[in-house]
């Protein structure tokens, strides 16, 4: 059995609700779906249990109807755990990892910037990576972004 394999089997064993939402991409990655509800458990028994001890880097994407955000952590022997949840795209609200990880604060800062989202727990703090006068409520990274660009400039020309 790969060392992968038995991580994923050591997952299952400790949440059963993970049967079906785990997969080993290629060595040295294994994926997990996760609800938004479930993720913190399972994030902090890989960090504390499993020894997930760094974070890689945290990704957000516009996936339409929701954002999905992949949280992305390594262990000593190079084997990269994959988080992934979903959350609403009209209120994305994530609780920050900052107390895990404290070099999640930039991670959690440009999600912030550039999708939107609140992190709970986040301390204030400078913006990252937009500057401080870029408009309120623009975030680029999400697809709908040039769509409301062009309507609010169009909107500007015709007032």
């Amino acid at each position: 059995m790969s060392e992968e394999e038995k991580i994923q089997q050591e997952l299952l064993q400790h949440f059963a609700f993970l049967e079906g939402k785990m997969r080993i991409q290629r060595q040295r990655r294994i994926f997990v779906d996760l609800a938004q509800e479930d993720f913190l458990r399972v994030f902090e028994y890989a960090v504390r249990q499993l020894q997930f001890s760094v974070l890689s880097a945290l990704t957000g994407l516009d996936e339409g109807v929701t954002l999905g955000f992949m949280y992305h952590i390594a262990n000593e022997a190079g084997i990269v755990l994959n988080l992934k949840i979903n959350v609403s795209r009209e209120n994305p609200v994530l609780k920050t990892i900052t107390d895990y990880f404290a070099s999640a604060e930039i991670y959690e800062r440009e999600l912030v910037d550039l999708l939107g989202v609140k992190v709970e727990g986040l301390k204030e703090g400078k913006r990252y990576p937009l500057s401080d006068d870029w408009p309120a409520g623009q975030y680029p990274l999400r697809k709908d972004w040039k769509k409301e660009m062009l309507k609010d400039k169009e909107k500007t020309k015709n007032a």
